[in-house]
């Protein structure tokens, strides 16, 4: 079985409900995810992927249920909630860099203001992980300037920043034109054969089938099934899944 210590997140029994509990977007959810494991979270539009990733950093506060962070308890009133998000990284559809600043701005503000470093080792960080990227030429560029597959990349760096020991992904390419998708899943592709732990809602199966390690169906606010990518996409259990894993591939 295991306890919430054995795993890097542990969710318990979330709920979550909207409009004085008239919608229900989480309904019941259990998760375990080890270290290291790539997790890809698959379902339709309105299925409460989003709202179970934005979950597991407390950006959508469950109504009820319990999320373990390493053993601690995230939803306990007491936690300090900012101290645990510098651990999970963030990566949204829509980039989110503030325009007025630099590439360079952009990924050192944080460790900056935080006091995780001084502002010539946030800038040696951020270096070091724009030629991991391949962008190390748009350091001094604002963002207006970039490509979406390139602002995509650089969000993926300012999370990187923060040195996380967990990266959340929210449909990272949906928002990107088709010949640009590439270029941000070869990042979160080495990200996760480097031992990123790594939960990924997502569109793209070709990337879930790929590198996920467990595969999440969700429908209606509910996990209907989890298993490998060879479980989910060739033999699915549940005819919720079976019916989805059709229309897609």
């Amino acid at each position: 079985m295991g306890t919430n210590n054995d795993y890097i997140i542990y969710v318990e029994n979330i709920v979550k409900k909207y409009d004085n509990g008239r919608t229900v977007a989480l309904d019941h959810c259990d998760l375990k995810i080890n270290q290291g494991q790539v997790v890809a979270i698959i379902g339709s539009s309105g299925s409460g992927k989003s709202t179970m990733l934005r979950s597991l950093n407390l950006l959508e506060m469950p109504t009820s249920g319990k999320i373990f962070f390493k053993g601690t308890e995230l939803t306990s009133k007491k936690i300090d909630v900012d101290s645990h998000r510098q651990k999970m990284g963030m990566v949204f559809q829509h980039f989110n860099l503030f325009p007025h600043m630099t590439v360079l701005e952009n990924i050192t503000m944080a460790p900056v203001i935080l006091k995780i470093q001084t502002k010539q080792e946030a800038e040696k960080s951020a270096m070091k992980l724009l030629e991991r990227v391949g962008l190390t030429e748009k350091a001094n560029v604002y963002p207006n300037m970039l490509s979406g597959g390139q602002k995509q990349r650089i969000a993926i760096v300012r999370a990187l920043a923060m040195e996380p020991e967990v990266m959340l992904f929210d449909e990272p390419t949906s928002a990107l034109d088709p010949e640009m998708v590439g270029e941000v899943l070869d990042v979160m592709k080495e990200l996760a054969a480097d031992g990123m732990t790594m939960i990924v809602v997502t569109h793209e199966m070709g990337f879930a089938r790929e590198v996920a390690d467990e595969i999440v169906f969700m429908s209606e606010g509910r996990i209907i099934e989890k298993g490998t990518p060879k479980q989910i996409f060739e033999n699915p259990k549940n005819q919720r899944t079976k019916n989805f894993i059709d229309k897609v591939l």
